[in-house]
């Protein structure tokens, strides 16, 4: 099961999760991790309040990593309340389970929350370790607390005697290129002491995008191809940059390279569970049995948006259609 869960079949293990309970095998604190983790994967909500269920019928929900698999779980399910109860009902705690919290903040834009659970687990006698660091600065990128930021990824080594990695460099490198800062996050990856992967480069690849530096974003795209010249979204990145600019002709040069080097975008897939199955959508998807109520829906909303005014962003659109 654990197997699955790590290389991504959560259908499988989840199958095999219902046949160790049919089977009378009682499951332990790894069967329950691992399980939890799928259904954070997924996003299978229900999949987890079941597991949660069941975790309380067998009494481990009061093992300390079980109930770190559900915080973690509740909070990439979108359910951060639960994510909160959960937390706050475990008779013992952990680095992780902390970490874990502040984690679900930072995914659901509630930095400055994030960052109080941070000053009161410190209060509390609690050490950060590495990971807990990428949370924090994680929560202060998404909700653009850029002095803060600071403040933590240079506590790190000062306070705490954690030697940054190249995960906090690219959190500092996506927070200063979130408030603009393009030349700094530049001038940032040159100076620091590790060397940039592909995720920091295309960090600052995707603040170009936004703010409209093409320069930069030029540059950024260069050093990430070099490490990953089949990176099909670095493609679509940059040719959607150079539409955004009115740069048509640099747009279709990218999306000719593409071609002439056999790079192909995966399809992007969103997934949905109802009555405990899981559904999966792609762009354009017409193979889903509900597909004409489906598609009825989607009518209704976009005309609902449009009454209140929502007028969607087009100028790159026509860049990325075909390889969705």
């Amino acid at each position: 099961m654990a197997g699955y869960a790590q290389n991504g079949r959560g259908e499988e293990a989840s199958r095999l999760f219902h046949e160790v309970l049919m089977s009378g095998i009682k499951p332990d604190q790894s069967t329950f991790t691992s399980i939890l983790s799928v259904s954070a994967s997924i996003a299978a909500l229900d999949q987890g309040k079941q597991v949660h269920a069941y975790a309380i019928k067998v009494g481990f929900e009061t093992w300390v990593v079980v109930g770190n698999a559900l915080v973690d779980m509740y909070a990439k399910c979108g359910s951060i309340a639960e994510a909160c109860n959960v937390f706050e009902e475990m008779p013992e705690r952990d680095t992780i389970s902390w970490t874990a919290l502040i984690s679900g903040y930072a995914q659901h834009g509630r930095g400055k929350e994030a960052l109080q659970l941070f000053e009161q687990m410190q209060h509390k006698g609690y050490k950060p370790n590495d990971i807990t660091f990428v949370a924090v600065l994680s929560a202060c990128s998404h909700v653009g607390l850029l002095d803060e930021g600071w403040h933590y990824f240079n506590s790190m080594t000062k306070d705490h005697g954690i030697a940054p990695r190249v995960d906090h460099y690219a959190c500092v490198v996506d927070l200063l290129g979130r408030a603009g800062f393009l030349d700094e996050a530049e001038n940032f990856i040159k100076k620091m002491k590790l060397k940039a992967d592909a995720v920091m480069w295309r960090a600052l690849l995707s603040a170009c995008k936004i703010h409209g530096n093409v320069d930069i974003g030029q540059r950024a795209a260069e050093h990430i191809l070099e490490l990953e010249p089949h990176d099909a979204s670095t493609y679509i990145l940059l040719s959607n940059m150079y539409s955004l600019a009115g740069k048509w002709d640099d747009a279709t040069r990218i999306r000719n390279m593409m071609k002439i080097e056999g790079v192909k975008k995966e399809p992007g897939l969103s997934w949905i569970e109802v009555s405990n199955t899981v559904h999966s959508f792609a762009v354009r998807d017409r193979s889903h049995p509900q597909t004409v109520s489906i598609y009825a829906k989607l009518e209704r909303l976009l005309k609902q948006m449009k009454e209140a005014g929502y007028v969607p962003e087009t100028n790159c659109a026509m860049y990325g259609m075909d390889y969705e």
